[in-house]
């Protein structure tokens, strides 16, 4: 099977997930400036798992670029990895909500820790299915920055109940480290 159909599953699955994040923030009822206020833990937590969101997308498209076929494991490593995706806007406003607290803040670890995780076991899947000598294989090399991140998040939830700002700081941190978008792919498949 081609990588059509499940990239353009993916991507409408993904806008749903954004569009569901944005319309759980609630409008303030007054119209000062000063209404805002309470809306910015909100705010925050949408700006970071939007920019999480952007980066699963980019990363995804990526991928699928690079792949030629998929089979049924492909397919349940990709439902796998919307799973954890589709729960975000509920972590998300759920951590805005009451002002980035432990449990809040562990639980959108718990989140990420799963989307990173079937992240992982989707391109174990299209490795598996194009072979171990592929170009894709060659693509994905070590995955130094997902491993990294893996590490990071597990790190990140028990360290919520110390002082939920470092678990914050780590979940930023491995954002920006993706930030840059992942050249591997880039570097082995386009001449």
């Amino acid at each position: 099977m081609g990588t059509g159909r499940m990239e353009a599953f993916s991507d409408g699955v993904l806008a749903i997930i954004i569009t569901i994040m944005v319309l759980e923030m609630k409008v303030p009822r007054g119209v000062e400036p000063g209404s805002l206020l309470p809306l910015v833990p909100v705010f925050l937590s949408y700006v970071l798992s939007f920019v999480f969101l952007g980066i699963y997308w980019n990363n995804h498209h990526h991928l699928l670029q690079a792949a030629e076929r998929v089979d049924g494991r492909v397919l349940w490593a990709n439902l796998h990895l919307l799973f954890w995706l589709s729960l975000v806007p509920f972590v998300t406003g759920w951590m805005g909500e009451n002002d980035f607290a432990a449990v809040p803040v562990a639980l959108y670890g718990v989140v990420l820790l799963g989307a990173a995780f079937a992240y992982t076991l989707l391109t174990l899947a299209l490795v598996a299915r194009h072979g171990t000598d592929s170009r894709l294989a060659t693509a994905l090399g070590s995955d130094w920055k997902g491993r990294l991140s893996l590490v990071a998040y597990a790190v990140a939830i028990p360290l919520a109940f110390v002082h939920p700002g470092i678990s914050c700081a780590l979940y930023v941190g491995v954002a920006i480290a993706w930030l840059v978008p992942d050249r591997r792919i880039e570097r082995t498949l386009v001449p």
